[in-house]
């Protein structure tokens, strides 16, 4: 297949090429360069052969809208100028979903060096083309270990991004991203259609490289000026080469996995994070396409304030909940202390799978977020923490729960002892022996602290705080 830009010929961004997979039931766009003021037909085998008939501008630039059809394939696609063809072959329809963030997003499903992936060697060889799951990657070529660091940094955003649809075979499957291929497996079984991945994300970057110049420009604290030194924290320079590529693709949603990189400011992560979402989908010109991101993982951070990390937690849920068509998925018990990246990507790619289904497919009949803190109340020396979903069952009953602290007037925290009521299999009663007067209670605030509690759908309690200290 042609690249894009090529003089004299029909050719087509990257993104657009044999193997893809289109949003089913909407109208797509295809773009691309031609003959300069010439006719150029895009027939499409779906619809009996229906062609649709534009005109190249001055520059060659030409784009076409389509409509595709309920999921299905493989279908085949022929677009034609007075000089050329160009026929893309194998391309489905189903749902398409932008993956992105940092090294949790990126983890392929080999893992990196010494840091593996549960399950993910059985997955790995059980991979089958028969499965119709398709990769574009713009993190790792699909046949090597090396990553795609050729057009990561630059200072305008670009129209193309040099990869390719892959199929789900075992190599691509190796160097897809984790979380990415595992939110993609769930959501092919579940709906038995074909699901389309484009994996686009960095390890080690912040949110502020994510941003567009437009988004960027809203806070004064941003530097706009560090990008004409680009490097992998500059603002923009992630957004340039790694989001604007794929704007005019038409997508279902985005899942996000990011947030390490910004615990030292967590203060303003929430205003970015909110600001960043909203900038994307008036680019992509889509709606408020669904949004749903991750917390991050427990890791044992060796930095001089042990809360960072625990006030990002909090500041992503604060971002979350500004938004429409948005969630966030729990990961207090599946981090490693030791491990930045943790091995239990799976669970993080089904919980991801679980909310889209619910809310942006409509399925029900199962448990699809975590609990969430909504209230307390003080009864004598006890604390009556309540959930925001009030009826569902916590678990384990009749144990004592960890990572809970109470404090009294002074602020100071003790280690306490949590039970979930008898009264009522939704609320959790916390005390503690040195503190007579409770004012305030925290679980899992903390850098690194393993969940306790679960809903029935063994979904985790999100970490909280009831003070504003």
């Amino acid at each position: 297949m042609a690249v894009m830009m090529v003089d004299g010929a029909v050719s087509l961004p990257h993104v657009l090429g044999d193997n893809m997979v289109l949003q089913r039931n909407s109208e797509v766009e295809l773009w691309g360069n031609a003959v300069a003021k010439a006719e150029v037909t895009v027939t499409v085998s779906w619809d009996k052969g229906k062609k649709y008939a534009t005109k190249s501008d001055a520059s060659g630039r030409w784009s076409v809208k389509v409509k595709t059809p309920e999921a299905g394939g493989p279908y085949e696609i022929e677009i034609k100028d007075r000089d050329g063809i160009v026929r893309l072959r194998n391309v489905l329809s189903g749902e398409v979903w932008f993956c992105s963030g940092q090294s949790n997003m990126e983890m392929p499903m080999r893992g990196f060096y010494g840091q593996p992936v549960e399950g993910a060697n059985e997955a790995i060889a059980k991979a089958n083309k028969r499965v119709p799951i398709r990769v574009f990657s713009a993190d790792y070529k699909a046949d090597a270990e090396r990553k795609h660091y050729d057009a990561e940094l630059v200072t305008e955003p670009q129209q193309d991004y040099n990869s390719a649809w892959k199929e789900n075979d075992s190599e691509c499957v190796a160097s897809t991203s984790a979380v990415a291929y595992y939110f993609a497996k769930e959501l092919n079984e579940a709906l038995d259609v074909p699901v389309g991945i484009i994996v686009s994300s960095l390890g080690g970057s912040k949110i502020e490289p994510w941003m567009s110049r437009e988004c960027a420009s809203r806070f004064s604290e941003i530097d706009l000026k560090d990008i004409k030194m680009p490097v992998i924290s500059a603002p923009t320079v992630l957004y340039n080469a790694k989001v604007a590529p794929f704007l005019r693709y038409v997508i279902r949603g985005v899942i996000w996995y990011q947030g390490e990189s910004n615990r030292m400011g967590w203060d303003r992560y929430a205003d970015y994070f909110e600001q960043m979402v909203g900038d994307w989908r008036a680019k992509w010109g889509l709606g408020d396409i669904p949004f749903y991101a991750v917390e991050i993982a427990p890791y044992e951070y060796a930095e001089r304030d042990p809360e960072w990390a625990a006030r990002l937690r909090e500041a992503q849920q604060q971002g979350i909940d500004r938004l429409k068509n948005a969630g966030i998925v729990c990961t207090a018990d599946v981090g490693a202390a030791r491990c930045i990246h943790p091995s239990k990507k799976r669970e993080v790619g089904m919980r991801l799978a679980l909310q889209a289904l619910h809310e942006t497919y409509g399925r029900g009949g199962f448990v699809y977020k975590s609990p969430r803190y909504k209230s307390m109340s003080v009864e004598g020396r006890k604390v009556l923490i309540k959930m925001e979903n009030p009826g569902i069952q916590l678990l384990p009953k009749g144990e004592v729960l960890e990572g809970f602290e109470v404090a009294g007037e002074d602020r100071q925290f003790h280690k306490a002892q949590a039970l979930i009521s008898e009264r009522n299999g939704s609320e959790i009663e916390v005390w503690s022996a040195e503190v007579a007067e409770p004012k305030a209670v925290r679980y899992c605030f903390a850098k690194n602290c393993a969940g306790s509690v679960w809903d029935i759908g063994g979904l985790p309690l999100h970490p909280f705080r009831t003070d504003n200290w």
